[in-house]
This record gives C-alpha cells, structure tokens and sequence, in this order.
C-alpha cells in the first residue's frame, strides 16, 4: 500500500477565498459565503453563484425561486426548515455541542437545571460516555426551523448514522482541533458525501493548549479528496467552536461569544429541503421508538404531499407489498420535545403513531396512488455470537424471563430498530446467532436485556467469514499505533475502500511488548515512522478481525493502562491461520457451595480468582484465571478439618483482592469452550457442559 502526502499551503494565495474581518461578528455574517483554505495544487473548484453582496434572505428567495435540477414544476423548496445531522468521531464533542445549541435557543427555561449531555438519555448512554441511539431534536433561529439529529461516534452503531442520513440535506461535521479526522470521521463522511449532502466542518475545541486548526482544516480537506467528493462538497464552510462553552466564529483566534456563527453558516450553506409539494404523499421510516400509551412511534421525514392526522394511507413495503393504515396521533420536533399537529408539510421531519405493525424501511405513501421509496441499505455485520437459555443451577434466582420463548421474542423485538443486526436460529431450539457490527454492538444489547430482567447465556464472539470460489476469506482491519502522540490522519487512512481502523495510543517504552502481542495476532506491519518532537512512533498494522478479539485488555495490560484503541473494517482476505487469543488456562471449581478463606488462600496460589468468601458458586463455574496455559479444577468451599488438635492462636488468614471483570472483559476473555451466564444481578463465566462432554467422549 502506497501512501501518498498532500501539503497544503497555509498562507494566501489567489486561490484562496478571502475570510471576513477578524472584527466580523456573528450578525454581519449573513452577507458571506463559504471560505475554505485552497491548496495551490489542488483540483479547480466552480465558484458558487451566490451573490456577496446579497442578504441571507435575498439568497434564500433566489434559491427557492431557481427551477429545479430535474425541470418538473412541482418541485419547490423549504424556506423556513433547514435538517442537518451532527457526525464525528467519538469524544469529538457533538453531543456537548448540541447541548449548547439547545441552550442558546431558548429551549429551557432560565431557572431550569438542565444536565449535562442532555441528548444522551439512555443510561447505558450516560455510565459509559457514549452515544449509542440516534435523537432527533430541533430549534428555532431566526425564523427558520433547524431540525437536528445526533447521531453515535463508535463505529459499532454506524448503522444508526446510515439511516438517519436520507432524513437530511447537509451535515456538520464535528473534528477535534488536535486530534483532526479519525476512523468514524472517514466512515460518516464517505456516507454523506455518497448522498450528495452539503458539510460544514466544525473544528471543536480550539482553545485546547496543543490545538492546530490549521493543520486539522487541511487533513480534513485531504480526506474529502480521497473519498471523492465533488468540487462543491470540497468547498465547505469552516467553523471554529468551543461546544462546552457555546463559542464559534469563522476565524480561531476571533471567536463570537455564541453559536451565531454556526447558526448563520448553516442557513447559508446547508441548502433547503427541495419538495415535492403538490406530490403524491411519501415518508420513508427512518426510526421507531415505543411508547406505553401510544404503542410504536414511526419517525422519518416527508418528501412529498402533506400528512394530515386521522387520514388513512397505504403502507408500502420494498417488495411492493401494501396494507392500508389510519395516523392516529401526527408530532414534530420543536425545542426538546415532541409537539402534537394537525398536519405536517413536505420537508419537514415528524413522528406517526396508530400504526402498530410499521417496520423502518417502509413507506408511509398516498392512499391511492402511493409508491415506495427505496429502502435504507445498511453495511453487513461482522461478528457473531450464540445466545442461549440459562442452564446454570442457579436459573431463575434473578431474573423474569428465563425461557427460549421469551429469549426469541426479545432479540427478533431487536430487529425492528437496530437494522445493522441479525438473529438466526441456532443448531437447537433453544438457541439463537445474533450478529452485529462489532463486539460493543452486541454487548449493549445483552447490557439492556439483563437490565430487562432477562437471564441467558453466550458464547465467545465469532468473525463472520466467507467463501468465494472455493476459498475461505476472513475479515481484516487495519490497525495504526502511535507512541504517545497524535495519529497524522493522511498516513490513518491507507488507499483502500477501508470501514474499521483500530488505532492505538502508548508510550514509547511499551513499543516491543504491543508489537510482540500483535505479532502474536497474525498482523502484517505495513510502515513505521517517527512521528512528533518526543520519540514517538507511528506503526500501521493489518490484523484479521479475529485477532483484534480480546486485543482491548491485552493492549491495556502491555501498556500499563495507558492506551487508546479505536478500530475499523479493511476488507477481507486469506485465512492467517490459528491465533491464539489467550496463554493462561482457567480455573474450574468441581464441587459448589459456598466459598470459604481456608480454600481461596490455597487456590489462589494458583493465578488469580474471581471470587470471594462467602460467595456461591456452582460446579463447573471459572473462579479464576490459571498461571499457565491449560484448564486447572479446583475446590474453592473446602473447609478446614475440625479436629481434637489446638494451637494456642490460629493462622491469620491473607487473601488477594479478587478480580473483578465487567461484561466486556468476559467476553473478551472466554474461549470455544467457555460461556458467560448473563442475569440482573450477576455475571458469571463457566465451561460449556455440552463441549466437555464432547471432549470427555
């Protein structure tokens, strides 16, 4: 793989579009277009025809005014409605952002206490620091309606941004001021820039000490050219904010003391909704939600006609297949919350109740002449894993729902939102495959049904593999390691059609123990340089999907907790052959009962356990990791013998603090033979009594 670096000049050339006054303030905005810093040897670019001397609303009027790409009078465009989504990588600060949008528009009250990352609702959300669900929200700017969708930063939920992008005409796209654009930032962009949408860059964080907006507005600018993006699309809008403290402004070192420039960027450069006014009615479901007193919620956007509550549509599925339907209840998005209506025009995006069976990916169409629009298309997963029936002793102690009838139900009630998953039947009844865009994809969905009151078992996660002509292929990600530094985005992205990039961070001191691990792992080193004024270093690895199983604690343990991983799809490729993911064995307990100090001292001699006096355990069950490779059994509710014999002061009983493992370790940890009991109260590890038998025979 060649790689291939673009210098861009920073300082002002005739190619470059001139920037307004360091004086301009967010309300003499209007007037300007959108500035961009042009390389010398970069592609020509069209200039817009867009007057400067023009006003936002004079511009907006001519616009909507102009006919239409396709020449049909019917189609017009929404003055007062603009429908943007917030992407970036994760940690990038969308979400922060979108909390001072919010803010700054009235939506709450001025003695209101609001939290913080008010659009991450969910309480997985909220304890791991993450987006998982795309939301919709809107505000209200200067007479126009912004209708805003904030989308997940992890690459395992991309499927929750590739259906809300048919939902919108422009983008912003959040970029961190120092770290510039990461994995996720390349997946989300070559999305919408495959749709066609406008993208306004938002380079965040600016007052960071190490910030280099300069140098992230150039790399941002390399990566629209790698992923092919049209002359226009190249010539985005720049905006420079502080989403924690509500600041923006065209230039870094001026910036306004609110969102106003934002705001006016996204009036001026996301264009409007273009419709379909007199059309026959179509609304393509993008999201459900589920409510106790209106039953399931459809959410999308209108693309023609008008939607009217109490009227009766036809539902059109892919396949042509219709069904008539009544709107009971008719919402849009206004503020923080949703509103009730008695109509909803073209080009605004709302949620329909009284549909119960509506599925995403269907068409809420005319009655008469109604036709589909065409369906979202979602990337294929690539990790898969077995979910079971409990079959510990300790079954239904915990939890509500324990049997396969209620274990089917709840994952294929799954597949009604989450498009980018699937759910097969297993080799029994009682258990099924699930599978999804990654590790972390699936694990929230086992965090919800164990919080649901669901008790089940699973199996170690698998790569979905494939055969072409006659070959068997697997699923490699290419991997890029920086020694206490920042990634260089030109050298992240590679030249291939790449999805995943896993991207690790650790000082220089731990280099050979990460490079033997990933050695270890099957992953071909592709280049090494030094990168930065401190001894760093920048490793770019391919690595089989299969080897990146288990990598996360691995890389944690080698590099003393001090490394970041993120991760992205390549293609696939050759089988690499046998890898082993794990050199220690465990330790098994062969009776249960109750754990006692007299047994966990002498077992603990052995590696390092899982467990506690006093703790209930069962036979069969992992208490502990062995200090060698191989599986060791164990008796860890041993009870000392009681005897005649006395000794003036007994033994002072020292025990290690026992290891503690979330439900991402576990099942980063178990191997073929291993299954992880998931209930609400507990996670517990055990080997799988039907493979042992096998093994025994």
């Amino acid at each position: 793989m060649q790689m291939q670096t673009i210098t861009l000049r920073a300082g002002p050339s005739a190619h470059r579009l001139a920037p307004p006054p360091a004086s301009a303030s967010s309300s003499n905005l209007s007037a300007g277009r959108c500035f961009l810093l042009r390389p010398p040897h970069s592609r020509c670019r069209r200039p817009r025809s867009i007057r400067a001397s023009a006003s936002l609303e004079q511009e907006v009027k001519e616009r909507a005014d102009s006919p239409s790409p396709s020449g049909t009078s019917s189609q017009a465009t929404r003055r007062d409605v603009r429908n943007i989504a917030i992407v970036a990588h994760v940690d990038h600060g969308k979400t922060t952002l979108v909390d001072s949008m919010l803010r700054q528009s009235k939506v709450f009250r001025d003695n209101q206490v609001v939290q913080e990352r008010i659009m991450d609702s969910n309480d997985l959300e909220r304890e791991r620091g993450i987006t998982i669900l795309s939301k919709n929200t809107s505000i209200t700017y200067k007479g126009t309606k912004i209708n805003i969708i904030d989308t997940p930063g992890h690459s395992d939920f991309g499927g929750e941004v590739e259906r809300v992008l048919n939902m919108v005409e422009g983008i912003l796209l959040v970029v961190d001021s120092v770290e510039g654009p990461m994995p996720q930032t390349r997946f989300v962009l070559k999305k919408a820039l495959e749709f066609g949408h406008a993208v306004v860059v938002v380079v965040n964080k600016v007052d960071r000490p190490i910030a280099r907006p300069e140098f992230v507005v150039n790399s941002t600018f390399e990566l629209f050219i790698e992923l092919n993006a049209t002359d226009e699309q190249c010539d985005f809008q720049t905006v420079y904010a502080i989403g924690l403290k509500g600041k923006a402004g065209i230039s870094a070192d001026n910036l306004a003391d609110d969102l106003g420039p934002l705001f006016e960027a996204i009036l001026r450069c996301i264009p409007e909704p273009r419709i379909e006014k007199d059309g026959a009615l179509q609304m393509l479901v993008t999201s459900t939600e589920y409510d106790e007193h209106k039953g399931r919620i459809a959410i999308g956007r209108l693309h023609a006609g008008e939607l009217k509550r109490g009227m009766e549509v036809k539902v059109c599925t892919p396949d042509d297949a219709c069904r008539i339907g009544k709107i009971g209840e008719l919402f849009v998005y206004e503020n923080f919350g949703r509103v009730p209506v008695e109509s909803v025009s073209a080009g605004d995006i709302c949620a329909v109740c009284g549909i119960n069976d509506i599925m995403i990916g269907e068409t809420i169409a005319d009655k008469v002449s109604g036709t589909a629009l065409p369906t979202i298309k979602i990337e294929e997963p690539t990790v898969r894993m077995s979910f079971s029936i409990n079959t510990s002793p300790f079954v239904g102690k915990e939890g509500k729902f324990v049997t396969s009838r209620n274990l089917r139900d709840r994952l294929y009630r799954e597949l009604e939102r989450n498009l980018a998953m699937k759910v097969e039947d297993g080799e029994t009844a009682d258990t099924f495959l699930v599978s999804g865009r990654g590790t972390l994809h699936l694990t929230i969905l086992i965090e919800n049904m164990r919080r649901e009151g669901y008790e089940f078992m699973i199996g170690p996660p698998k790569v979905i593999n494939k055969t072409v002509n006659g070959k068997l292929l697997e699923p490699y990600e290419v991997c890029v390691k920086v020694e206490g530094g920042v990634i260089p985005p030109y050298m992240a992205w590679g030249r291939k059609e790449a999805l995943r990039i896993a991207a690790i961070e650790v000082p220089e001191e731990y280099m050979g123990s990460v490079v033997e691990l990933l050695g270890k792992r099957r992953g071909q080193m592709l280049d090494m340089e030094a990168s930065g004024p401190e001894g760093t270093s920048l490793l770019k690895y391919k690595v089989p999907t299969r080897g990146l199983i288990g990598l996360r604690n691995a890389i944690l343990t080698a590099s003393r907790g001090r490394a970041i991983l993120n991760t992205i799809f390549d293609s696939y490729g050759p089988w690499a052959g046998d890898i082993s993911s794990r050199d220690q064995g465990s330790l098994v307990a062969f009776e249960g009962g109750s754990t006692t100090s007299y047994a966990c001292v002498n077992a603990q001699e052995r590696g390092i356990l899982f467990v506690k006096p006093g703790q209930d355990i069962y036979k069969g069950q992992i208490v502990g990791i062995h200090q060698r490779p191989g599986d060791l059994a164990l008796n860890v509710c041993k009870k000392k013998a009681a005897t005649n014999v006395r000794s003036n002061k007994e033994t002072t009983v020292v025990l290690d603090e026992p290891l503690s493992y979330s439900l991402d370790d576990c099942i980063e940890y178990i191997q073929e033979d291993e299954l992880v009991e998931v209930t609400p109260e507990s996670i517990r590890m055990s080997k799988n009594p039907k493979i042992s038998k096998k093994k025994n025979n």
